[in-house]
């Protein structure tokens, strides 16, 4: 049997990445999965140019060894930095105040203040675990990293043919702890901002219809956050889900007039939705562990995204291609969902409801 193309949409989440490290492991050991493109954003589009450049050497295995080599060289360079729970670091026996002061500290200094040589570790690792060169020549796979441009409040969408270090740094770019990333003249902050990550590449330029959504940032919790940094993690939370949420919401309606005879456009087609998640094991780690490298913290990760990505395969592989596993109901409004979007289409525009276009879809909407 042929294996079955599908695209992966990576959020990002800084060391909660690992989490996606695991999943993507397991998917790689999947011969019946093959990855078409990939969307990422920050530590998302990290883990895809590690996966491409190591699939574009040597395979599934070649992505497999490259991404554990990616995470095992993040410990080793964040030994020190202040959110690392790892017995290397001398800060770790007064970690609590640590936090309490370096949190104080971002909103009343700027990381130009703090760091104004800009050092940034992470840049280093990029550099020593990516072969930039081959990863712009990558065909397997194709790429779509996303970054906000400061001045234009814009999403850019970088692809294979333009991904350095530079593109993977602005992606990921928190403008609280690193310098502003400069990309011919334009300047780019984290692309979570504005997709996190964008799913519109992967409908238009991908041939995959299903898309796989590899979530760490939860979307729901049952407590009302009450202290300072609560608000603030869960700020963080709704502001990195909601472009998101919006852009299921908008390519599952098309899907959904499509099968409804509505859309007959044939330059769209069907997409079908599904995720990968922790919500539940990831909304107990405060927002400060998504900077912690501690070896023993990723490994953690990477053990819960490889179980919890066995388990949506066994429960949902027969689905690839005919349906989406994902229940769109839960992350829509109450009042989107109609239930004869083709007579209701033809109630509001007065009008046969079949349409060749999108533009005429709109007008009729």
């Amino acid at each position: 049997m042929p294996a079955k193309s599908i695209s992966l949409a990576l959020q990002g989440g800084g060391a909660h990445g690992a989490f996606t490290w695991g999943v993507l492991e397991r998917l790689l050991e999947d011969e019946r999965i093959r990855i078409d493109g990939i969307s990422g954003t920050s530590a998302g589009a990290i883990n895809a140019a590690v996966l491409a450049d190591g699939y574009h050497k040597n395979g599934p295995t070649g992505a497999t060894e490259a991404l554990k080599k990616f995470w095992r060289t993040m410990s080793a360079y964040g030994s020190f930095n202040p959110y690392h729970t790892g017995s290397l670091n001398p800060m770790v026996s007064a970690w609590p105040q640590t936090l309490i002061w370096l949190d104080m500290l971002s909103h009343v200094a700027s990381p130009y203040q703090l760091n104004p040589l800009n050092i940034n570790p992470l840049k280093e690792v990029l550099t020593k675990t990516i072969d930039f060169d081959c990863l712009r020549h990558c065909s397997e796979i194709r790429l779509f990293v996303s970054a906000t441009n400061i001045r234009t409040n814009r999403l850019r969408i970088f692809t294979n043919k333009e991904l350095n270090v530079d593109t993977l740094l602005a992606s990921a770019c928190l403008p609280q702890i690193h310098h502003t990333v400069e990309i011919d003249g334009e300047y780019y902050w984290d692309g979570g901002f504005t997709g996190n990550p964008v799913l519109e590449p992967l409908v238009n330029d991908c041939d995959a219809n299903d898309i796989l959504i590899v979530q760490i940032n939860p979307t729901h919790r049952d407590d009302i956050p009450v202290t300072a940094q609560e608000i603030s993690d869960r700020l963080n939370e709704i502001t990195f889900n909601s472009n998101l949420m919006r852009e299921i919401r908008h390519i599952a309606e098309i899907t959904r007039l499509i099968e409804a005879g509505v859309v007959t456009d044939p330059r769209f087609h069907r997409t079908y939705f599904h995720i990968v998640h922790a919500n539940e094991e990831m909304k107990q780690f405060a927002m400060h562990t998504k900077y912690d490298t501690a070896w023993p913290f990723l490994k953690t990760l990477r053990t819960i995204g490889r179980r919890e990505s066995d388990t949506w395969l066994k429960a949902n592989f027969d689905t690839l291609g005919k349906r989406s596993s994902l229940s769109i109901q839960e992350w829509a409004p109450k009042y989107w969902h109609r239930t004869n979007p083709a007579e209701d289409l033809k109630t509001q525009a007065g009008a046969d409801p079949k349409v060749d276009n999108v533009e005429q879809l709109i007008r009729k909407q």
